[in-house]
């Protein structure tokens, strides 16, 4: 039975090891803060941090996420700085409509000012490229970066 360090713990995953992270997450652990969108690693609201990185869970194996740290939107928002500080940016400007590809939308935005504390529109579109707003909130996710970025300087 592989284990997993999330969220700072080691968990036992019972689970295959070439199953992606996503399912171990969700089915179970019972973490369902990470969504499943698309399965192909196209649509990032499967996206996880993988040692402070973002990842597609959804296709990425639990092998390869042996020895390393797994970050969940649930650790980000409850006890990262960065995190908080995004998270409550998407609240002041109402960045989700329906709201199922915020969780990556989130984790994305968390590991973009993570490493860079004052993204430019280019930084934010390249480090948002690889995850789908359906509702089409792309203005307001990137007022929201910004907006977090300033709280954080």
């Amino acid at each position: 039975m592989p284990t997993l360090n999330i969220n700072g713990k080691d968990m036992a995953v019972d689970a295959d090891e070439s199953t992606p992270i996503l399912w171990a997450l969700r089915d179970t652990l019972g973490l369902t803060g990470t969504k499943f969108g698309c399965g192909q690693a196209l649509c990032g609201a499967c996206t996880v941090h993988l040692n402070g990185a973002p990842i597609r869970s959804c296709v990425t194996p639990i092998s390869a996420a042996a020895g390393q740290k797994i970050t969940t939107i649930e650790a980000v928002t409850a006890s990262d700085k960065v995190g908080k500080a995004v998270h409550a940016a998407w609240v002041k400007h109402d960045v989700a409509q329906c709201g199922y590809c915020q969780s990556g939308q989130i984790m994305s935005a968390t590991a973009l000012l993570q490493g860079k504390k004052k993204p430019t529109d280019a930084d934010i579109d390249a480090a948002m490229a690889g995850n789908m707003c359906r509702c089409g909130t792309y203005v307001r996710i990137r007022a929201a970066i910004h907006d977090a970025a300033k709280t954080l300087a």
